[in-house]
């Protein structure tokens, strides 16, 4: 069946941690740490947090923090009080700003690629009640057709009444809707509840064994759209 309707995950797929603040401030607590080190890292990161027993006992806001610490980890670094100071000082940024500000090159186009294949697209984000006023600041708000973040609904990936809001909401069916999101037991597990077809966003390549559709950027995504459910 066609696809009519791409949701996305924010967070990993769309945008990333800016890494340079990130090193930046480490810097400043006398942490010495290449934005490159830590982009590198990350994915390590994420697969270590991504398992069911974690996703379970905890809500986004305390696997973001999570996150850090093992990006920390996987890039070699210590955690001590320094780093502690470190991420505290970024925790502030974020609630205020959010720190996920880093656009890669590859979104605009790919998301125009993804608009000329006539699907709705629809961001669906575990988030911190900042989403919207972070896509206004960074240029991509006009490039939605709705945009969903869950501190804003009350619940949150992986509980199918996220997907099921989305879906209500945006006008879409699940049979015909992708979900496009980076941690498979929150998004390819959440959307599966949801009777929506899951993709995995794995650009390091980490879940060979995935029982779902599995692609490393933006621009395999349009590839597999055009060629499997358009």
């Amino acid at each position: 069946m066609p696809i009519q309707t791409v949701f996305l995950d924010a967070g990993g797929v769309l945008v990333w941690p800016n890494w340079r603040r990130i090193s930046d401030t480490l810097a400043h607590h006398g942490i010495d740490i290449s934005p490159a080190a830590l982009a590198a890292a990350e994915p390590y990161a994420k697969r270590r947090l991504d398992t069911g027993e974690t996703i379970r006992a905890t809500n986004d806001r305390q696997r973001g923090w999570t996150y850090f610490n093992l990006v920390l980890s996987e890039a070699g670094l210590r955690l001590s009080d320094a780093t502690h100071a470190a991420l505290s000082e970024l925790h502030d940024y974020h609630q205020r700003a959010n720190l996920w500000e880093f656009v890669p090159d590859e979104v605009r186009p790919s998301l125009s690629a993804l608009r000329d294949c006539g699907v709705r697209l629809v961001v669906v984000s575990n988030a911190n009640g900042r989403l919207h006023h972070l896509f206004e600041r960074l240029g991509l708000f006009d490039a939605f057709d709705y945009i969903f973040d869950s501190h804003c609904e009350g619940v949150e990936k992986p509980d199918p009444r996220y997907f099921a809001l989305a879906l209500a909401r945006s006008g879409a069916k699940a049979v015909d809707t992708l979900h496009v999101g980076d941690l498979y037991h929150v998004d390819v597990a959440g959307a599966r509840s949801a009777g929506i077809t899951p993709v995995l966003f794995d650009v390091a390549d980490l879940y060979p064994q995935a029982d779902c559709l599995r692609v490393r950027s933006l621009g395999e995504l349009v590839s597999t759209l055009r060629e499997q459910f358009v």
